[in-house]
């Protein structure tokens, strides 16, 4: 799991359909409710490989009679956070699908500026070596990175 994901092509129908199965796979394993919005929520980051923000989502959600107030698109994305569906980018304060549901990782995202596309790679562990070695325990690590993409910087 070294490689980006995000930025090379593929089957994206499969590519969505696989992270469903996965995603609905771990809620019956957890017994944790997967509604029809949480799943909507997740095709359309899905559908996006873009960073999307709530009201984005919501915007969707609305147009096809899903919720249309700002909670409806907050919770759903609060849980495929929690879930490890989902990462919240910082950033630019927007949500995209994880790149690798059910697997234990540490993700880093690049973030292109040119045609805003996020890919989702593995970040390294210099920084946990470094707080080790100072005695710090890490609770949270977020990287990302902005600059151009493939098909951007031509």
């Amino acid at each position: 799991m070294t490689d980006a994901s995000g930025f090379e092509e593929h089957d994206h129908r499969a590519c969505v359909q696989q992270a469903i199965s996965v995603a609905e796979a771990a809620c019956a394993e957890r017994a944790a409710k997967f509604t029809p919005v949480r799943r909507r929520v997740l095709e359309i980051l899905l559908e996006a490989h873009e960073a999307l923000g709530a009201y984005d989502v919501l915007e969707r959600l609305a147009a096809e009679g899903l919720g249309d107030k700002p909670p409806v698109a907050y919770r759903a994305l609060a849980f495929l956070t929690e879930q490890g569906f989902a990462h919240r980018i910082e950033r630019l304060n927007a949500f995209v699908a994880c790149a690798h549901p059910g697997a234990a990782h540490d993700p880093a995202f690049m973030i292109c500026r040119g045609c805003g596309t996020v890919a989702e790679g593995q970040a390294d562990d210099v920084m946990g070596k470094s707080a080790k070695a100072a005695g710090f325990v890490i609770e949270q690590k977020v990287v990302e990175v902005e600059g151009l993409c493939p098909g951007c910087q031509g």
